[in-house]
């Protein structure tokens, strides 16, 4: 990350912000691009005081993004910043390729980029943008940093959140000695969010099953490890890589908990274990561990204090649907507390944050336990995880695992006949070669009619350009007529046909003043 990344406005620290954010991780850094993308202020606190961490970093860093997440970046005009998916294809050392490569996993139960069948994603257009794609996280920090930069953030970093205090106007916050105000503050600050305990909110949920290990080592023997994932009698390690070996140790969580040092003799003593060879490590470079605990915030607004990404919801990371999870939060919560801010937003909208992401987030949740629950090492676990097995390699069951894990079967529950309503909008492509998602990088709401009715058009008049009226035919219109696009690209309201106009004025009403 550049330096001209890292640098902070000179706002002075009795400025009243409209947000805070606490964490500069990727969830902050992008709600702070939308928050700022709105016209708001925005301060990113941030403890560490260097951004860069091997961590983030490949191999340790590597990310999957899924469909939501990419459309995101494309409607924002961030996907063409990515290079690491352009060099890296498949993380796998000897992966194969064609139908026979693996494009994710269940439980380690891989699915086969030849069994998915995305003929049956009967709203995917040859215009989408891809299902998935690979990055890191200092990838997607560095993107996002840099575009808070040109949006005019303050990012300051080396100040850790201490406390706060809220009253019914604002919110005062500390950091050591230094006081700040804000409107609304944000913790984007991860598993152990001091926002969240500071801010009194209950974390819900159920205690882990194993101890995750996350090494890069040097190993004497490695013709002892097999390559890939490997299922043993007791535990799981994966070698996607020379030397960078992930491990699960099915302890109840005790070594992660217990805050012991990760040292040679450990990681080699628990890696002999699991795998049930005498592999001899002579280096550890770095390693870290982690557990499947599951837990979420019972709500994620306390007053004028919200909770986003990790510090509202943690599990496995078992298929990288955290970082999904998290950015889909920012995606969702950016404009709608951006509206609240300027006075335009009707009642509910920013209560609706919670209320459709909280169910997504419990999903997840749930998808993450179901994983845990057949890579046990009970007799009742190994056969769950031989039927498992079965459905995931035919074309109906690979279909339906990679619709879940891509995020292609994520919506949300709204008001509203149409089947389409609460899916993400499909890419449509205009006669005139323009993309739907192009003309979304402004996060303003759009009404794309796809005949040319006057009416229509006057009634986006209405809202002081929250709404931008498009019109015009489309390659593929799916059958239909006019669509409500909210400013996360979430369809708000679809007709077929000519649009009852009073049931789209309701429908407008409900996300827009």
């Amino acid at each position: 990350m550049n330096a001209t990344i890292e640098s902070t406005k000179s706002i002075p620290n009795h400025a009243i912000y409209d947000v805070i954010i606490s964490g500069a991780g990727p969830v902050g850094l992008f709600l702070a691009c939308e928050l700022a993308l709105a016209k708001c202020s925005v301060l990113i606190l941030e403890k560490a005081e260097d951004p860069h961490s091997p961590l983030k970093q490949l191999p340790f860093g590597i990310r999957g993004l899924s469909a939501p997440t990419i459309e995101a970046l494309y409607r924002r005009g961030l996907l063409n910043e990515l290079e690491i998916h352009k060099r890296l294809k498949n993380p796998h050392q000897n992966a194969k390729q064609g139908t026979q490569r693996q494009v994710g996993h269940f439980a380690g139960i891989p699915f086969l980029e030849g069994d998915v069948d995305t003929s049956q994603w009967k709203n995917r257009l040859p215009s989408s943008t891809p299902t998935s794609l690979i990055s890191e996280m200092q990838e997607l920090e560095t993107i996002f940093a840099r575009r808070a930069e040109a949006l005019g953030v303050a990012v300051r970093r080396g100040l850790a959140i201490t406390g706060f205090h809220q009253t019914e106007d604002e919110v005062t916050v500390q950091s050591g000695d230094q006081s700040f105000q804000t409107k609304w503050l944000v913790g984007c600050d991860g598993s152990r969010s001091v926002v969240r305990k500071i801010g009194g909110f209950d974390f819900a949920g159920t205690e882990p099953e194993f101890t995750g290990y996350t090494t890069k080592i040097d190993i004497a023997d490695p013709e002892k490890l097999s390559q890939g994932r490997i299922v043993t009698p007791t535990g799981m390690y994966l070698q996607s890589q020379p030397g960078y070996v992930v491990i699960q140790d099915f302890d109840g969580g005790a070594f992660h908990g217990s805050e012991k040092p990760i040292t040679l003799e450990h990681v080699q003593q628990v890696l002999r274990r699991v795998s049930n060879t005498d592999v001899t490590i002579t280096a550890l470079h770095t390693a870290t561990t982690w557990t499947d605990r599951a837990r979420q915030a019972t709500t994620y607004r306390n007053g004028r204090v919200l909770l986003a990404g990790d510090a509202a919801h943690i599990h496995a990371p078992l298929g990288g649907q955290g970082l999904n999870l998290g950015l889909g939060d920012a995606m969702n919560l950016g404009w709608k507390l951006a509206a609240t801010i300027h006075g335009k937003a009707p009642e509910g909208l920013l209560d609706s944050y919670y209320t459709e992401r909280h169910p997504i987030g419990a999903q997840v949740l749930d998808w993450s336990r179901a994983q845990v629950a057949i890579m046990g090492l009970s007799p009742e676990a190994r056969a769950l995880n031989a039927i498992f097995r079965d459905l995931i390699s035919t074309r109906d069951g690979a279909t339906y695992f990679a619709a879940r894990v891509w995020g292609i079967s994520t919506h949300y529950d709204l008001d509203g006949e149409h089947a389409l309503t609460g899916y993400s909008i499909p890419n449509f492509e205009l006669e005139d070669g323009t993309m739907i998602g192009e003309l979304m990088h402004d996060g303003k709401g759009i009404l794309l009619d796809f005949g040319a009715n006057d009416s229509l058009k006057t009634l986006t008049g209405e809202y002081a350009g929250q709404i931008k009226y498009v019109s015009g035919p489309a390659k593929e219109q799916l059958g239909l007529g006019v669509i409500l696009i909210r400013p996360d690209g979430i369809i708000a309201w679809a007709a077929d046909s000519e649009p009852d106009l009073s049931e789209l004025q309701k429908a407008a009403a409900r996300w827009f003043v």
